[in-house]
């Protein structure tokens, strides 16, 4: 069975919250596919997404979105993280920030001193599924978890829904 960063249980089992680390293959890590074939609600899926500065001084915050929602990169994330430019963090630069891999990351066991921006519509959900660290585990969550967080800061509007297709 796989589980998730020693470091992460540890969190998840001193938390007061009931957690469960479910199995992923690694081929179907990435969100829309996870959900699909695991027959998950995307609306309770939450996305670890690290965001950088383009210009100025180099900063960095990890951002939580429900995988049903667009983080506003260009408003509310420059704005938050004081920069004129901003964009995704690369995958390498994600890795070295956190030690997770693209499909894994996760919201906990973030260094400490990367401010970790949370979507308010990520807390209305009964429980969330995050990555687990790696891209062989998932964690599903009370979202009340993040809160307890280094640097955890629930912000409205830090991502909108995408526009309901018909």
């Amino acid at each position: 069975m796989t589980d998730t960063l020693p470091e992460i249980r540890a969190i998840l089992e001193a938390a007061p919250y009931p957690f469960e680390v479910m199995e992923c293959d690694p081929e179907l890590a990435d969100t829309a596919v996870f959900c699909e074939r695991y027959g998950k609600a995307p609306e309770d899926s939450a996305n670890t997404i690290v965001v950088r500065s383009k210009t100025g001084e180099l900063k960095y915050a990890a951002c939580i979105v429900l995988a049903t929602h667009r983080l506003d990169v260009n408003k509310v994330v420059r704005k938050k993280l004081g920069a004129r430019k901003v964009s995704f963090a690369s995958a390498e630069e994600t890795r070295e920030l956190t030690g997770m891999e693209i499909g894994g990351v996760t919201a906990l066991a973030l260094p400490a001193d990367l401010p970790l921006w949370i979507d308010a519509d990520v807390m209305a959900r009964k429980e969330i599924i995050l990555g687990g660290g790696n891209r062989s585990s998932k964690l599903i969550v009370d979202p009340k978890l993040l809160l307890d967080q280094p640097g955890a800061e629930v912000v409205e509007g830090l991502a909108n829904p995408f526009p309901a297709s018909f």
